[in-house]
Formats: C-alpha cells, sequence, structure tokens
C-alpha cells in the first residue's frame, strides 16, 4: 500500500484554507503549517481549513528550517508572495534541507525568464540536496495544459491568443498589491506602467539583475514556448490600469478604492517566436465591481483556428486543486528546479 504523502504548509491565509483541506480529503497529511500572521500562529489548522482538531500548530514562519528538519515532510506547498524574490528564501530553505516544494507563486510557474539567477541559484542547491522546486496553480491547466492541448489538434498555428481575469479580493494583499490594487493613476504610473517603458536592451538587463516583476502571463508564455518547442526572439509587456464607475471597498486592502483609482490592472504580453508564431496574452487582476466576474478565454488562430472559452471560472479553488494535484508529479521529478511542462499535462489524482 502506498505512505500517503506528508505535507508541510507555508503560508495559512486564504489559499491554505483549500490547499489543506484537499491535501486530507485525498488522504495526505498536513504534518507542519507556517505564518507570520500573529492571527493564526498557535492555532491548530482546523480553525483555517475546518473539521476536527488535528493536532497541528501553525508555527511562526522563523521556526521553518528547525521543524522540517525534525518533520521531514515529503513536500511543502508555499501560499504566500506572487514573486520569486518574495519566495526565495523559503524556497532555499526547502531545499537546503531536502525537501521537495511547490508554490502558487505566479512567477515560480516558469521564472527562467524573470529571475533567471534566484532560478539558478535555486536549482543549484535542490540538485545538491535531492529535491524538486516547482510552481503550480490555475495557469497550469487553464493557460498551460488546457492551451497545448489544443494546440495538438491544430495543423498551422500562426497566432495565440488569451485573455482571463479574476479577482484580487479572493487572493489576499500581497497579489492586490502587485496589481496596483488601491493607487491613484499617477500612482500607478509611477511604480507599475513606467517599468515596462524601457527598450528591450534595458529590460534584458533588469532581468540578468533580478529586479524585475513580471505579469503573470509573462511565464505562462514562457511557459508554453518551452512546452510547444518554440524559440523566442522577444518578448514585451505592457500594464494598463482598471477603474471602476463608483467607489469599491476592498476587504483585502482594507479600504476604500476610490472612484476613477487603479481597481487592479490588466498586462498584456506579446511574445514573437522564431517559428513566425506569435503569443498575445492578457491577464486582468482587480476587485471587481458587483456587475463583474471571472473569464478566461483563448484562441488559436491557424487551421483550423478554434476558441477556447471557460465562463466563470472558480479560480482559487482551480488554482489550489492543480497545487494539490501536482504534489505526486514533484515528488517524482528529477531534484532541480523543474518546472510542470517538463512533468507531463496536469492530471486528477485519486489519492495522495
Amino acid at each position: 500500500m502506498k505512505k500517503s504523502l506528508k505535507v508541510a504548509q507555508i503560508g495559512c491565509g486564504k489559499m491554505a484554507k483549500y490547499t489543506m483541506r484537499y491535501v486530507h480529503e485525498k488522504g495526505g497529511k498536513i504534518c507542519c503549517a507556517y505564518d507570520i500572521s500573529q492571527d493564526v500562529i498557535g492555532k491548530d489548522i482546523s480553525t483555517i481549513c475546518g473539521g476536527e482538531k488535528t493536532g497541528v500548530i501553525v508555527e511562526d514562519i522563523a521556526n521553518l528550517e528547525k521543524t522540517l528538519k525534525k518533520t521531514k515532510p515529503d513536500i511543502a506547498i508555499i501560499t504566500t508572495m506572487s514573486l520569486m524574490k518574495d519566495i526565495y528564501n523559503v524556497m532555499l530553505i526547502c531545499a537546503k534541507c531536502g525537501v521537495n516544494a511547490i508554490s502558487t507563486c505566479e512567477e515560480a510557474f516558469f521564472p527562467m525568464n524573470s529571475s533567471p539567477k534566484i532560478t539558478k541559484e535555486l536549482d543549484r542547491v535542490a540538485k545538491e540536496n535531492n529535491c524538486t522546486l516547482s510552481g503550480s496553480g490555475y495557469q497550469d491547466a487553464s493557460w498551460g495544459s488546457l492551451i497545448s492541448v489544443l494546440a495538438g489538434s491544430t495543423q498551422k498555428i500562426t497566432k495565440i491568443k488569451g485573455r482571463s481575469s479574476y479577482n484580487v479580493e479572493d487572493y489576499g494583499i500581497a497579489l492586490a498589491q502587485v496589481h496596483g490594487a488601491g493607487l491613484s493613476l499617477k500612482e500607478f504610473d509611477e511604480k507599475i506602467a513606467s517599468a515596462d517603458r524601457i527598450s528591450d536592451e534595458e529590460r534584458a538587463k533588469v532581468i540578468n539583475a533580478g529586479d524585475y516583476s513580471p505579469s503573470y502571463m509573462w511565464t505562462v508564455n514562457g511557459w508554453l514556448c518551452e512546452k510547444l518547442g518554440l524559440h523566442v526572439l522577444s518578448q514585451t509587456q505592457k500594464c494598463v490600469p482598471q477603474t471602476y464607475k463608483e467607489d469599491l471597498k476592498s476587504s483585502t486592502l482594507n479600504m476604500t478604492i476610490k472612484k476613477g483609482d487603479a481597481t487592479g490592472m490588466s498586462a498584456v504580453v506579446t511574445t514573437t517566436t522564431k517559428e513566425g508564431i506569435t503569443l498575445e496574452t492578457e491577464c486582468i487582476g482587480k476587485v471587481y465591481g458587483k456587475d463583474e466576474y471571472d473569464e478566461n478565454q483563448w484562441t488559436i488562430e491557424g487551421e483550423p483556428t478554434t476558441t477556447l472559452t471557460i465562463s466563470r471560472p472558480a479560480t482559487v479553488e482551480m488554482t489550489c486543486a492543480s497545487i494539490v494535484n501536482r504534489l505526486q508529479d514533484v515528488v517524482d521529478a528529477p531534484a532541480g528546479y523543474i518546472t510542470t511542462d517538463k512533468m507531463g499535462d496536469l492530471s486528477y489524482k485519486l489519492s495522495l
């Protein structure tokens, strides 16, 4: 009989509510959990994910290395921040402890084209300690595997177009802030939009220095090109603020976003390839008004032209289910920083 996976939960916020429950429901065991918030530290994880008391108490993240060595989980789920530079130290500790890790960090999905130095270092340490690091989430299926499978039913591709939207309220304060929610339009331009008004040469320098902040489709385009065997010639992104017709209350930011201020942003990433195929993808993350909802639509132009539409996807639940269904794939993968395009298409797992 297969031994169930022992899982560490790093970050006990909105996403952990689902990841921990999903692990339990598939027969896995949360053996330790960590956070930075005094609101959850010291509490049984059942107060977050529901169910009966487990005896697993949320610890301060400062104890991470010490208790990882003690509990020896098979894999850690990291549900904290959205950029590699923000989860680097946590991933590094996992790698040094020889613990496999997977993160919902959007950049972690394919960080080679945005944070190459960090990724290379994590890859080195993971190989030295015979463990695997990776990233997954909603994009693994909805912006990744589904699109590559659809491409497999196409004779000739000229362009791949994608457009997806999501409510930043559902994911926590870090993601909302990355999208510029709550900023005035002037602040948005200074802090976010201006970063992409640079030449390709300047962007390459920023990326190599580890100072680039990629939109979510930036890493998705890299993942798709790698999956489809395409060779990137150029890649650019443009971030545009989103607004709403009236004031919006944000519970995540604990503020009211004034009419005309940024509720979030649209980021359009354009990738050209040696093979002549262009990828033009857009993600829209914002605080929703009462009449707005999640959408996901992709079109592969060519012979034939095909459009895939997912109406009102449950992006939070799909993100967390993707992570949990990838756990065994990460455990079974070679050591190093291995992106999911190397693990086969995302598939349903009956148990852990």
